[in-house]
């Protein structure tokens, strides 16, 4: 079927109501130009609220490109403005708006930084950035709190990983366990099994938090009765640290903040407004974890 003549904006108002010569080539232009944003288009210099402001991309721009051999890629700005964008929304990536460009070069660019660590160290050093701005004495925490959520998996994702846990093993899913310092700042964030035990899940984000180089002045960390005392033990000698283990002795329906704990609350609720978290829907635990570091990346930019 053809598409008819297009009448000019004008015509389209009664003669009476038509707006002066001298008038209306300003309406017609901002007419225009709310059309085109009515159907997705985006006028030149103006992106998308998830996107990176200048400053911020002269922040992240040396993490992500230090240690890099060969020629660099223009276009790296770019893909964290799409990858950020399907974190905010929590679209898929074929339905990717085209000022990003091809959502392949965007979702392997993604896979790639969430194989090799990348997001895990971009984290790391924008917590340190993100104390400094704040007027932290010193730009590494000697005090964390570290706990789980349980997100439910998506019927079409995490085959390799979603598989029964959390209260009374009846949820499929994935466990998502963040670490925050007592500004709320999340410093280190990974995914497990649903199925996974409290005590592995805490020692797995402990390993990471040390490979990082974001336990240096680590003394304190602060974990919720999941944790055995056993574990919280041989956690705390490994890696010359005090675990102690936190929680109400008596049980009500009510939540009841802890002194410093109610950070990872927090910061567990404002991971939420990532749409991208509200079901796990990926495949394997590598891209699961590059989510969530993602949410909480974007959570700490805005503060450096």
């Amino acid at each position: 079927m053809g598409i008819g003549p297009v009448r000019p904006i004008n015509a389209l108002v009664p003669a009476s109501r038509r707006l002066p010569h001298h008038r209306r080539s300003r309406s017609s232009a901002l007419t225009a130009c709310v059309l085109f944003l009515s159907v997705g288009g985006t006028v030149a210099g103006v992106g998308f609220p998830s996107d990176v402001t200048d400053r911020q991309w002269s922040v992240l721009e040396p993490l992500l490109t230090a240690g890099k051999r060969g020629p660099r890629h223009t276009d790296l700005r770019n893909v964290i403005n799409g990858v950020l964008y399907v974190a905010h929304t929590g679209c898929q990536w074929r339905f990717l708006p085209g000022e990003y460009g091809k959502w392949t070069r965007l979702w392997s660019q993604f896979r790639r930084w969430s194989r090799n660590g990348t997001w895990t160290r971009v984290l790391a050093a924008l917590h340190r950035l993100a104390r400094t701005a704040a007027g932290r004495a010193e730009a590494s925490p000697s005090l964390l709190v570290i706990d789980s959520s349980l997100a439910r998996g998506a019927s079409n994702g995490g085959a390799t990983f979603h598989v029964k846990g959390g209260p009374y093993g009846r949820t499929s899913g994935a466990k998502r366990v963040v670490a925050v310092d007592v500004t709320g700042l999340p410093v280190a964030a990974v995914v497990v099994p649903a199925s996974a035990h409290e005590n592995v899940a805490t020692a797995v984000l402990m390993k990471q938090l040390a490979t990082s180089g974001c336990a240096q002045r680590l003394e304190v960390l602060l974990v919720d009765r999941g944790t055995t005392a056993r574990a919280a033990a041989a956690i705390g000698k490994d890696h010359g640290i005090e675990v102690r283990r936190i929680g109400w002795d008596d049980k009500q329906p009510v939540f009841r903040p802890i002194a410093h704990a109610w950070r990872v609350e927090v910061a567990h609720g404002r991971l939420g407004r990532s749409r991208r978290l509200a079901k796990s829907f990926e495949n394997t635990l590598a891209s699961a974890t590059g989510w969530l570091q993602l949410a909480c990346i974007a959570g700490v930019l805005a503060k450096v």
